[in-house]
């Protein structure tokens, strides 16, 4: 594996690490907001009890994210800062606000619910706006004047493959919450909470699936070349598509936990990552050599080797350091029974 492969190998695994815990963290705002009415099931108190500890750690990753793009290929920092400045400012714009009002939402308990709406808006915006990054890689919305590379605005926002994205990651956020939602209510034995949110795993999942095949519909037309490269690797999409089966099979599967309830969420949230991961993985080598296509590739963007092995090393003593912390982190915050079983305190 040259350099530049094993370098863009970091990028794209912090770029999937992050979509993955972004969409549990984005989607349970949502719900967040969607079920603040609704006492009885404590749909919204679950949202909130897994929102309140995660957010912060999911932003690390973004973090990570910028500073690996721009030690490990500098040369594409340019052309992406430009023509992602537009899409890159809103989406920074709306990650600060939405951080402000979850840390106001729970000082200020008489504004909570519009800063709980502002919150689970913003959450459901974001996504959509994170995932424009992909097609506008594809190069056909990048425009060259005198040699600076400028965003179409409008050829990309009249594009179907553009929405076909947007779309897709906005039903992946909620579904993908859904079922860990509904994993976390069933360990908390709130299962008022964990009928609501298998319903709507159960809704949301064949949507999921829909914008799947309608990304490729739209990207067989507007960028041929990635859709010939991924269609190169067939088996491990069938291989994603029986995953994805899965994980919503999974809903319907009796417990072995507990007798008369059904649904198994945690093999379900398990079988749904391992497709984004199969299917990511496809998508991601039908992509090389390109950062932007046609003319950025991860050769003429990479950095000096010297540097790379600098920077590369120092990734590995920090992930080694800041690894088991978060395994640590997850494992309190899935199995802590205190905090899983806490009541909701009296706003008085």
């Amino acid at each position: 594996m040259t350099d530049a492969l094993l370098a863009v190998t970091v990028l794209w695994g912090f770029v999937f690490i992050y979509a993955v815990m972004a969409t549990m963290d984005f989607g349970a705002g949502f719900w967040s907001m969607i079920y603040i009415n609704r006492e009885k099931t404590k749909a919204t108190n679950i949202a909130n009890r897994y929102l309140s500890p995660t957010w912060e750690v999911t932003n690390t990753f973004i973090v990570a994210l910028v500073v690996a793009i721009y030690s490990l290929f500098p040369n594409a920092a340019y052309t992406l800062g430009t023509i992602l400045l537009i899409p890159g400012s809103m989406i920074l714009l709306l990650l600060a606000l939405r951080s402000a009002f979850l840390v106001f939402s729970n000082i200020a308990t008489e504004y909570k619910k519009p800063l709980t709406y502002i919150s689970g808006i913003t959450g459901i915006i974001i996504p959509g706006l994170l995932i424009s990054v992909l097609p506008i890689t594809h190069g056909q919305f990048v425009d060259y004047t005198n040699g600076t590379a400028n965003l179409n605005l409008l050829r990309l926002f009249t594009s179907p493959n553009e929405y076909a994205f947007i779309g897709f990651a906005i039903s992946s956020t909620l579904f993908l919450s859904s079922l860990l939602l509904a994993d976390y209510s069933k360990t908390s034995e709130e299962m008022d909470a964990y009928a609501v949110y298998r319903r709507d795993g159960m809704i949301l999942g064949p949507v999921t699936l829909l914008m799947a095949f309608l990304i490729m519909i739209t990207l067989k037309k507007e960028a041929p070349w990635l859709y010939n490269q991924m269609m190169e690797d067939l088996p491990l999409l069938l291989i994603s598509i029986g995953l994805f089966v899965l994980g919503g099979v999974g809903l319907f599967f009796p417990s072995f936990w507990k007798k008369g309830v059904l649904g198994m969420p945690r093999l379900s949230v398990i079988a749904v990552t391992a497709q984004y991961l199969v299917a990511s993985y496809v998508y991601g080598k039908a992509h090389l050599p390109y950062i932007i296509y046609p003319d950025i590739t991860i050769q003429s963007a990479f950095t000096d080797p010297n540097s790379f092995r600098a920077v590369f090393i120092t990734y590995i003593v920090g992930f080694a350091i800041l690894f088991p912390g978060f395994i640590y982190f997850w494992s309190l915050f899935m199995n802590d029974k205190k905090y899983l079983r806490q009541k909701p305190q009296d706003p008085s």
